[in-house]
């Protein structure tokens, strides 16, 4: 379900289709905070032999962005910015930024996981439920 190409980054995708793709060799970068990775959880990439990518797309609690974004995700992802790279956070608001930012420094392939990790909030205002990486039962980790 990738996006026309008139879009400012590759694409969005599923989480399942996410999970496909790292199953071929893409990466995960997950630019929620400090404070969601340790309280709401990670997804656990284990069964694929490695690991989530962790760089904040903004602070916790002020909000404001990372200048220092780029920079730290370039270093985590390595210099290979034609690999695909898959951009998650809690809804995919923040990974959609986050990849269009990758983008213009030269990432080919940064795609957002619609849904992020948590998803959109139900009838009663509860995530995890209607779409997103926990609602798809993929694989994750409490922090």
């Amino acid at each position: 379900m990738s996006a026309p190409s008139s879009l400012p980054y590759a694409g969005d995708v599923s989480a399942p289709e996410a999970w496909d793709r790292l199953k071929a060799g893409g990466q995960l970068l997950d630019v929620r905070t400090m404070a969601e990775w340790n309280f709401v959880g990670l997804p656990d990439l284990s069964a694929l032999g490695r690991r989530v990518h962790c760089v904040e797309w903004q602070g916790f609690p002020t909000g404001a962005q990372n200048p220092g974004f780029v920079a730290e995700a370039e270093a985590a992802l390595g210099a290979d910015k034609a690999a695909p790279v898959l951009v998650i956070c809690r809804s995919g608001a923040r990974s959609r930024a986050a990849a269009i930012a990758l983008t213009r420094a030269g990432y080919t392939q940064a795609f957002n996981v619609a849904g992020g990790f948590e998803g959109d909030p139900d009838g009663k205002g509860h995530r995890g439920q209607l779409n997103g990486w926990k609602a798809a039962n993929l694989p994750w980790r409490q922090g």
